[in-house]
């Protein structure tokens, strides 16, 4: 019996989505963004700053504490309760602004991190799916759903097994700070409270580890591309095939235009025979050195011998010399010093067959350098 092997559904996301696809999602808001890793980052940010302003701030609010409840009542007249309060004040806002500014940086670094940092305004716009009863279930109970759901169990396993690790460290030492002095039982209570907060961030951190490389295969796989849609993809980056033809024919047309206005002075057109075509100028006494004054391969080449022929311009045959020309001189410049000779020889043949000392004139054998030698393809030959 003979297995009948399927082909691929052309509605199934099997292709690895393309940059333009890719760049296109951004446009659109669908970027790597990780819940998880904002979260671990706020938490971050907020520990850091119990670590390095949290004394700072406490101490600040102690003073505004006790400035409001001890005011100076000798002299009714001038009695100004908001003096006392403008000094704790201005301390315990430069703590919260601190506070501001860590939050602004983790709230930034989060997308930053993974490529996503800015504004898009396609991604405002409303969408009916994201208020569609269906797609909700979808999300609720698909994939996604399952993610989250494993990511929720997980925070809850992690950060609680921390929070009862810190707990069971510190349960024997918790009925003494009853009797301890209150400034130093909340100085105690304090760092272990930054201490709980520190390894919750760390929980928090692990958890985003395992999200982020999550939520990348996720937007990958929402990003796959069906077999139609990359041909239509490839066929709107390289163009239609009428748009391509139209190109083409612009292009061949400015190159026939520079071809036949170079045609005007040139002496004579040296051909491959066929795939190449270079015209050369040269008029003593105003040229340095011969010119090449068009050049061209395929169809421009046979142009410029067609044009050749109507302005009865001298056309020869050297392969070797009109490949060398036309890989290594552009239109309007002189050629290069290692080609003169070759070049002189058949100018001075041209210059002769326009003279009356044209009888028997033979056609003259030119050298032309190994370093100039190439192929049709303009690959240097051995």
């Amino acid at each position: 019996m003979v297995a009948v092997s399927e082909a691929p559904d052309k509605d199934q996301q099997t292709q690895t989505p393309t940059q333009k696809r890719k760049d296109d999602a951004v446009k659109e808001g669908d970027v790597l963004a990780s819940k998880e890793l904002a979260t671990a980052l706020m938490m971050a940010a907020g520990a850091a700053w119990m670590i390095g302003l949290g004394a700072w701030f406490f101490s600040a609010a102690k003073a505004l504490l006790k400035g409001g409840l001890s005011l100076d009542l000798s002299d009714p007249d001038n009695f100004q309760p908001l003096d006392a309060l403008v000094g704790p004040l201005t301390q315990i806002a430069l703590p919260l602004a601190g506070l501001l500014l860590l939050s602004l940086i983790a709230a930034f670094a989060a997308p930053a991190m993974l490529g996503s940092l800015g504004m898009r305004g396609k991604a405002m716009a409303p969408k009916a799916s994201r208020i569609s009863p269906i797609a909700g279930l979808k999300r609720m109970f698909g994939m996604q759903g399952l993610i989250e759901l494993f990511k929720a169990t997980a925070k809850v396993v992690v950060l609680g097994y921390a929070g009862y690790w810190v707990i069971a460290q510190e349960v024997e030492s918790l009925p003494g700070l009853a009797a301890a002095d209150p400034a130093a039982a909340v100085d105690i209570i304090g760092g272990k409270l930054i201490f709980t907060i520190a390894i919750l961030t760390a929980g928090l951190i692990l958890i985003a580890l395992v999200d982020v490389p999550i939520q990348w295969f996720q937007r990958l796989k929402r990003l796959r591309m069906t077999l139609q849609q990359l041909k239509e993809e490839m066929r709107q980056t390289d163009g239609a095939p009428e748009l391509k033809q139209a190109i083409r024919a612009k292009q061949m047309e400015a190159s026939m235009s520079s071809a036949r206005k170079g045609m005007a002075d040139a002496n004579v057109v040296l051909t491959n025979p066929t795939r190449f075509a270079v015209a050369l100028r040269y008029r003593p006494g105003m040229d340095a050195a011969p010119v090449v004054v068009a050049r061209g391969r395929g169809e421009v080449a046979q142009a410029i011998k067609a044009i050749a022929a109507e302005k009865s311009v001298v056309t020869l045959e050297y392969p070797q010399l009109t490949r060398a020309l036309y890989f290594t001189t552009r239109t309007g410049k002189t050629v290069s010093e290692d080609l003169y000779v070759a070049v002189a020889a058949i100018l001075a043949f041209v210059f002769r067959l326009e003279s009356a000392l044209a009888h028997n004139v033979q056609k003259p054998v030119v050298e032309v350098p190994a370093a100039k030698r190439f192929d049709q393809d303009g690959r240097p030959m051995p």
